[in-house]
């Protein structure tokens, strides 16, 4: 009977031997393959974003030359405007362009974002500021005198600032 018992384990300890060794095998496989597919995936993904990232990055571009002082100025400043229509228009004008890139967030970094948002409430700020001082009576022109000196009075603008970050971020993006 002991015979027995010891021919059993004599040939199961070399099975659980193998078995054990073979599934450490393919556990190491499997997980390289896995690994290797993941590696694919973000390749591929990474390389699928950086157009989106350089189009979200044009994009917001264009918004701060459309939010440029001058700019918004020569785009909304009508004929027989006075100066509060024209402070009320560009306020709105600036949070609608704003909100009309609110998607491209999600192709830039948390900081750029910030950078962009603390440009607009700058601007905004600046329009309401120069704007509360004038009122119905004024003409347009006036204000825009006014916010145009102010603005060029600026060592560097909000808008140079959202700039240089965004050309910053791009260039990080481009590996350049």
């Amino acid at each position: 009977m002991g015979e027995i018992i010891l021919e059993i384990i004599k040939y199961t300890i070399p099975g659980l031997i193998v078995l054990a060794a073979s599934y450490l095998i393919l556990k190491q496989y499997m997980q390289g393959q896995y690994q290797l597919k993941a590696l694919e995936l973000q390749a591929k993904y990474s390389k699928d974003a950086i157009p989106l990232k350089l189009q979200a990055y044009e994009r917001l571009l264009l918004l701060c030359d459309r939010i440029h002082m001058p700019n918004l100025i020569l785009r909304l400043k009508t004929k027989d405007m006075n100066a509060v229509e024209l402070k009320n228009s560009m306020i709105i004008s600036i949070q609608k362009e704003y909100e009309h890139n609110m998607a491209q967030q999600l192709y830039t970094s948390q900081n750029l974002w910030d950078i962009l948002t603390l440009s607009k409430n700058d601007l905004i700020s600046m329009v309401n500021k120069i704007g509360d001082a004038y009122d119905n009576t004024v003409d347009a022109d006036t204000l825009a005198h006014a916010l145009l000196s102010e603005y060029g009075s600026l060592q560097k603008s909000p808008l140079d600032y959202a700039i240089a970050a965004i050309k910053e971020e791009a260039k990080i993006i481009l590996n350049v």
